[in-house]
């Protein structure tokens, strides 16, 4: 479980393409990372499988590679990490499990006063549990949706704080996002789906 509130920018040292999935090598400035270890790389819960002075890797299997944009990734690409919430760490972000619903799209982005205003495409399945004020999971940044100009659009606003410790203020229009919906609105909609069908 996650908080969405980045403890650190990472970078893409090297990837590597296997039968079985992705390898991702991350330099990163933890320390004390240990095997087995839970870590949100982009919003996507992996698990570390090695570690290294300043670097751990992490893989990705076929399943999450169709549910995100990692297949994109390349050397030097800058990644949003955050490790695993500890049993009385304070939640200054909202319930984030890792679960990448699928990839938005940057379809417009502006700056009114100061904020910076991002448009995104979301899938179906992202719109349905979005609602004004409520919250989304951006590349694994917990941030509140602002407002539904459109059924499949979600817009949100990027402080200053979030643009200088993520790396969300390098996305443009045309980038891919990972997008998580709101935990408790899957839950809600999932009950309302089951009543739904028992009528």
């Amino acid at each position: 479980m996650f908080t969405g509130l980045i403890d650190a920018v990472g970078a893409v040292k090297e990837t590597r393409r296997t039968d079985e999935g992705l390898t991702l090598k991350i330099a990163a400035p933890y320390k004390r990372l240990v095997k087995g270890e839970s870590i949100s790389v982009d919003g996507a819960c992996l698990t570390v499988e090695r570690t290294g002075a300043g670097w751990f890797s992490v893989h990705v299997v076929a399943t999450s590679l169709a549910r995100t944009s990692f297949a994109s990734y390349g050397a030097k690409r800058r990644i949003n990490l955050e490790r695993a919430l500890r049993v009385g760490d304070r939640l200054g972000g909202h319930l984030v499990q890792g679960h990448v619903d699928g990839v938005g799209e940057v379809v417009r982005v502006w700056q009114e006063q100061d904020a910076r205003r991002v448009d995104l495409r979301v899938p179906a399945e992202v719109a349905a549990v979005s609602i004004p004020l409520g919250s989304i999971a951006v590349d694994g940044v917990s941030l509140t949706v602002e407002a539904r100009p459109d059924p499949v659009i979600v817009r949100v606003s990027l402080i200053p704080y979030t643009l200088q410790h993520t790396t969300l203020g390098e996305r443009q229009v045309g980038d891919q996002v990972h997008l998580e919906g709101d935990l408790i609105g899957k839950f809600v909609a999932a009950l309302v789906e089951r009543r739904e069908r028992a009528k």
